[in-house]
């Protein structure tokens, strides 16, 4: 189930120049302007250099981009540009409609239910909440 809602959420973004790895860049810089390189690498769990591979490819989207950290120069404080700021409102809503139309077959108990099942899994298993594992793989 996990792969076929996986595989959807990515074909219904895809409209937006976006994959999953993308999306959920977008959403954690998102929630957190001018958060650092580090700062998401400490996040995912990956190696610094990963992170500036990910930042690297959107940038050139013209999805984000990276200011001087005022308070130390050496870093970069990584922000949305507009036209982010728009794919992540377009994904909000797809992100809605798909979550709406896989989980049809469920009322609003048996959902609350699903959730909070998936949420003890993904917990006992040490996943950090928001942070999808597959940034951890090494890029192709």
């Amino acid at each position: 189930m996990g792969a076929h809602a996986a595989a959807r959420f990515a074909e219904r973004i895809s409209e937006l120049g976006v994959i999953p790895a993308d999306a959920g860049l977008l959403r954690m810089i998102a929630t957190q302007p001018g958060r650092s390189q580090q700062s998401l690498a400490e996040e995912l769990g990956v190696v610094p250099s990963r992170v500036v591979a990910l930042v690297d490819n959107l940038e050139r989207k013209g999805l984000i981009e990276r200011r001087r950290n005022p308070q130390d120069r050496r870093n970069y404080a990584l922000h949305l540009t507009t036209e982010g700021t728009h794919v992540m409102t377009e994904m909000r809503g797809i992100g809605s409609a798909h979550e709406d139309d896989i989980c049809a077959a469920l009322d609003d108990t048996q959902r609350a239910r699903l959730a909070a099942l998936l949420e003890a899994i993904a917990a006992q298993q040490g996943l950090t909440p928001g942070v999808h594992p597959g940034y951890q793989q090494r890029p192709r």
